[in-house]
């Protein structure tokens, strides 16, 4: 067996560059399945599209999908890069109109119809390659500087297949999915801290005396939950600024943006509903709660 395999076998077979191309419908079926089992809330954000768009959402998320298990899935950093190096590979091979992996047999006609420039989906490998070779952020610039690249490519993405190219809107957009970056890493602090990562900055760390000894044993301190109140404010203030984007995108789009602004800052809630100790008990959204914001962005719809 050739290392390149061996690599591959690190993540799920599904997900290996194949020797030859799949036909265009049989790459479809591929993205729509792996959309439709592996993130629920995707499922519920479709119903909200244009039918029209729907293909190509499950396009753009298998794409996200994949691109995120290779660098966070298989344990080993050189395995993740290397992975991610084959990866842009078949992207550059999309781009020429000559891809095998089913996904980007896909999303070629997803790019040409939208004109997608390419750096929307490499920026999220350069994320991916990041989170093996950066453990800690020192200052929330920094920090800002990686959401950049992990999490406003997505909003980007989202942006063109809906029809929107200009910078407002994208500047929106961005503050958006920092947000929900944000959110996300502060429900998952012990998490990410089990994988060798702190998306805390050092200098909230430093300015409240916590200690990354105080987060490896799980102590939810006084100083430590009030530098958790302080995040959570920041990243209220972060949705707030990007909230605006609603109201300017159509209906069907300003439907699923409130959806998920209202699902990161219920994140919000529910870690200030714990009193922000976050550390071994990681915060969640009720199902009950889940259902009242579907059926809040449905009522939206109808009426």
């Amino acid at each position: 067996m050739s290392t390149a395999n061996q690599i591959w076998n690190t993540v799920p077979a599904e997900y290996a560059i194949p020797a030859h191309a799949p036909s265009v419908p049989e790459a479809y079926a591929y993205c729509e399945r792996l959309a439709r089992t592996h993130y629920e809330n995707f499922s519920v954000a479709t119903w909200f599209l244009p039918k029209r768009l729907r293909q190509h959402f499950f396009n753009v998320y298998a794409y996200c999908r994949i691109s995120d298990d290779l660098g966070d899935e298989t344990g080993d950093c050189a395995a993740s890069l290397q992975l991610l190096d084959e990866w842009e590979t078949e992207l550059d091979a999309c781009y020429r109109g000559t891809p095998r992996h089913p996904v980007f047999v896909a999303l070629a006609g997803t790019v040409r119809e939208f004109e997608i420039p390419r750096h929307e989906f490499s920026d999220l490998l350069t994320a991916f390659r990041q989170d093996q070779t950066t453990t800690q952020y020192h200052t929330f610039e920094d920090l800002l500087g990686y959401c950049r690249y992990s999490a406003n490519p997505v909003g980007h993405l989202v942006l063109y297949l809906c029809g929107y190219r200009d910078e407002e809107r994208q500047q929106l957009s961005d503050f958006t999915c920092t947000a929900l970056q944000l959110a996300n890493f502060w429900q998952d602090v012990s998490a990410d801290f089990g994988k060798g990562r702190i998306y805390l900055p050092v200098e909230d760390l430093r300015r409240y005396g916590v200690s990354e000894d105080e987060i490896r044993a799980r102590q939810n301190t006084g100083q430590f939950c009030e530098m958790m109140r302080f995040e959570v404010q920041r990243a209220r203030e972060w949705f707030a600024l990007g909230f605006p984007l609603v109201g300017r995108v159509s209906q069907d789009l300003a439907i699923d943006i409130e959806l998920f602004s209202r699902g990161g800052q219920e994140i919000l809630n529910a870690i200030e509903g714990q009193n922000y100790a976050v550390l071994g008990n990681r915060p969640v959204i009720s199902k009950r709660r889940k259902l009242v914001l579907v059926a809040r962005a449905a009522m939206h719809k109808i009426i």
